[in-house]
């Protein structure tokens, strides 16, 4: 602006803040009095919120004087939203789907070859078939009695299946009684109960000495031989397929007890070598003589060696027993005479046949009989490079080689311990370096971790040790810790090991005395819905994330939980948080809980994060089973 005439010079201004030297030294002491002041704030420690935080901080302090703080993920800011619609939950199945078996669908298996009861065997719903609906509880579902009552009794309105009552009156199966079901331990060939045949069976096979923990029970009916084997510390793996009776696996687990959907047919059973100590057939209608002796050798493959394979029916005992059976004694002698034929060919020798009941053993290696099988035109040993593998894998009419031995008095695979000792000994697998990764050293320290892990889940789930959950199932098992950590209480886990997971460890757990399956969490699994108490997934979303959509687990998980039933998540805080966002939308009561983890640093850990399914078909977070009022905890590691 030009200064007018005859006007004096203005003079320079006195005040500091118009230059801009200043102001930015000025500004620049107002931020950082501000920085220390927020700096200062975020250090000074804040009182714990819950119980369980103080109880956590007070043991930390003995390690730590100055204990990190839990990390909170939860929002520090909200907003009064409308209360959630029924749109905002994901729908409920038709009634027709409240007993929805994907895998073994009666509708699906019309589709398939009915030769070697193919059509009953895993056959999932394609991608676009899946269904992403919620199935419902029957009519009147009740809570199971616990066990050891849910051994003998069952609600009928849980499994309404009457076929078995009527099919099965004369053998004593189950019995219905007014609105229960009774199951005293009949059987097609139990003529003197369970517990009579057991002790039968018992004179033969050393079931007591310890040397006999897992059992494969083929055909198992509502599983009463595998509940009477609980009382000799045996487990047992009960197989049947879905079949005319309806739910007889359905009844078994309903009951409390070990059982999946499961049929000698094409492919291998889903277990691997060397797994059980016993198998067992009570009329349990398999041709085993049929097709080369292709079923036989796959009890084979699957029976440890050493291992008994026991039978009762036909043709065992024909000759006081053909008029019931309706069939003559010459086709029955013939028959016994292929299946004696066999077993020899296989190797086995038969210990005993008494009455009902015959035993046959496995050898304890193969040195003789790789010496006769040079003789015999078939069978053959099998040139498969992996006998261990069982998750959709065709069966061969050969015979599956034990590992060599240099002297014949060694036992292939190194001899294993007696229960209850083999549960902790390290496994021979682990001993010569078979699985990467596990050593030793690590199979000692995990089970210490799951120890404290349990101990810690036992809080948490209160119910945990006193018979509340009964059925559960380790969705990703790695070597049997969490398992191995509940042994003591009234519970069995199903160790589901994935079929694409990096180590194939379930051979190990076998080897521990505990039971398990092969799976791939992309299908719905072999059984039927409402038939765990806790499913426990240890890192399992992080595995699938890149292979299927964790959805369809989710849904696959409300499907086989049983109301006011729980499972238990631990992963990274990210996956942890996309699936809590998906079982709120699926009426569950949820609570995460932080772990850090210093073997595996950056994974986080969630407990209780779907906790209480709902007991009826509620539309409305209202009628959902309030959640567990808990408080955050670090999880010590």
């Amino acid at each position: 602006m030009a200064i007018p005439p005859n006007q004096p010079s203005p003079t320079p201004s006195l005040n500091p803040p118009r230059k801009p030297l200043v102001r930015v030294l000025l500004l620049t002491v107002i931020c950082s009095l501000s920085y220390f002041l927020g700096f200062y704030k975020s250090i000074t420690p804040t009182p714990p919120q819950s119980p369980l935080c103080l109880l956590h901080l007070k043991n930390l302090t003995t390690a730590h004087q100055n204990p990190p703080q839990p990390l909170n993920f939860e929002p520090h800011h909200s907003l009064s939203l409308p209360p959630k619609t029924q749109e905002d939950f994901f729908p409920f199945c038709p009634h027709n789907f409240t007993n929805y078996c994907p895998c073994q669908d009666p509708y699906r298996e019309t589709q398939f070859n009915t030769s070697r009861l193919f059509h009953r065997e895993r056959h999932c719903p394609k991608k676009n078939e899946t269904l992403r609906c919620l199935v419902r509880n029957p009519a009147g579902y009740r809570r199971p009695f616990l066990w050891p009552k849910s051994r003998d009794y069952a609600w009928f309105n849980n499994v309404p299946f009457p076929r078995l009552t009527v099919f099965k009156k004369k053998q004593n199966w189950v019995r219905l009684e007014r609105d229960r079901l009774f199951f005293p331990g009949g059987g097609t060939s139990f003529t003197m109960g369970v517990k009579g045949y057991i002790s039968e069976m018992n004179r033969i096979v050393p079931l007591k000495s310890g040397s006999v923990r897992t059992v494969l029970d083929v055909g198992c009916g509502v599983a009463s031989f595998g509940a009477a084997l609980m009382d000799y510390n045996i487990l047992t793996m009960s197989i049947a397929p879905r079949d005319i009776h309806e739910g007889q696996v359905q009844f078994a687990l309903e009951r409390g007890l070990l059982a999946m959907l499961g049929i000698l047919s094409v492919h291998r059973l889903p277990y691997p070598s060397r797994s059980f100590d016993m198998a067992h057939c009570s009329r349990c209608l398999v041709p085993w003589t049929a097709y080369d002796g292709l079923f036989l050798m796959e009890i084979d493959r699957v029976l440890r060696p050493g291992g008994y394979w026991v039978l009762s029916g036909p043709p065992i005992n024909w000759r006081a027993h053909y008029k019931g059976w309706e069939r003559t004694p010459r086709d029955l002698e013939n028959e016994q005479q292929n299946l004696e034929d066999l077993a020899r060919k296989l190797c086995w020798k038969k210990i005993k046949e008494m009455g009902p009941i015959a035993v046959w053993q496995k050898p304890t290696n193969h040195i003789h009989c790789a010496q006769k099988l040079k003789t015999w035109k078939a069978p053959k040993f099998c040139v498969d490079a992996d006998p261990d593998a069982g998750w959709y894998r065709k069966m061969d009419a050969c015979i599956t080689p034990l590992p060599e031995v240099k002297n014949i008095r060694d036992t292939s695979g190194g001899a294993i311990e007696k229960w209850p000792k083999r549960l902790n000994t390290v496994p021979q697998r682990i001993r010569i370096g078979a699985i990467v990764g596990v050593t030793i050293r690590t199979f000692n320290e995990d089970n210490q971790l799951w120890k404290r892990r349990v101990s810690y889940y036992g809080s948490v789930l209160k119910s945990l040790f006193v018979g509340q959950y009964r059925n559960i199932m380790d969705m990703n098992a790695g070597i049997g810790g969490f398992a191995a950590a509940l042994v003591n209480y009234p519970v069995w886990v199903m160790n589901v090991v994935p079929s694409d997971a990096k180590n194939n460890t379930l051979a190990i757990i076998y080897e521990r005395g505990l039971i398990g399956t092969y799976m791939n969490w992309c299908e719905p699994f072999s059984t039927y819905p409402r038939t765990y108490d806790l499913l426990h997934a240890d890192g399992l979303f992080s595995m699938y994330n890149d292979k299927c959509d964790i959805l369809d687990i989710l849904f696959e998980m409300y499907r086989i939980l049983r109301p006011h039933g729980a499972i238990v998540v631990r992963d990274h805080v990210d996956t942890i948080m996309k699936v809590k966002g998906i079982t709120d939308r699926m009426r569950w009561n949820g609570k995460h809980f932080e772990a850090g983890n210093r073997l595996k640093g950056q994974k986080w850990a969630c407990i209780g994060d779907v906790i209480d399914l709902p007991v009826y078909d509620g539309l409305a977070e209202s009628e959902c089973v309030n959640a567990r009022k808990l408080g955050r905890r670090r999880d010590i590691e």
